[in-house]
């Protein structure tokens, strides 16, 4: 609720001060909770899209060469591009709604992307899903079942961090129309 408060450049809106009657009366904003079916609907057609690049890069590579190493590389490569390529999507069509314009939602995208998966990304893609992807095909005889192995290893790791800095960019009103100019009325 707003009022308007004259002052010598002009009108300024300012909020209403709380009396015992709104206070009583306005709900507090319920904090949004999310399940299992959010984070589901959230992050698994990336999943779906950056495994099946995964194995197909990794399995492509091994037409060349049995190094677990160039196996690893390839498929890791083949699932960033996959996942990310999803992912981008997705948010640039949450963005789309709240964006002044299309360069706006691009803005956003990019910013929301590496909030969210920027710390879990440097440490997963530098430290942890290289070695479990390198163990899972040094130790398990089947290099496509050695990928998939290190790959749900390493996917644990991953989506702690990247949940923890979504509900972060949320909580702080990165995601919708608090954060900014970019809003629509």
């Amino acid at each position: 609720m707003t009022t308007l408060t004259p002052a010598t450049a002009g009108p300024v809106f300012a909020p209403a001060p709380a009396t015992a009657a709104t206070t009583a009366t306005t709900p507090p904003i319920p904090k949004r909770r999310r399940g299992l079916a959010f984070w589901i609907a959230r992050y698994l057609p990336a999943e779906i899209v950056g495994t099946a690049a995964m194995v197909l890069a990794g399995f492509g590579v091994t037409a060349w060469t049995t190094n677990p190493v160039a196996i690893a590389a390839a498929a890791l490569i083949g699932e960033i591009v996959g996942f990310y390529t999803v992912l981008a999507v997705t948010i640039y069509t949450e963005q789309s709604h709240v964006a002044l314009g299309w360069r706006r939602a691009i803005g956003r995208t990019g910013l929301l992307l590496v909030a969210e998966f920027g710390p879990a990304e440097l440490l997963d893609t530098l430290l942890i899903r290289p070695v479990a992807v390198l163990l899972g095909v040094w130790l398990l005889p089947d290099p496509i079942l050695g990928l998939l192995a290190g790959k749900i290893v390493a996917d644990i790791v991953f989506y702690a961090l990247a949940a923890g800095a979504f509900a972060a960019t949320d909580k702080a009103g990165l995601r919708d129309r608090r954060w900014g100019r970019a809003t629509r009325p």
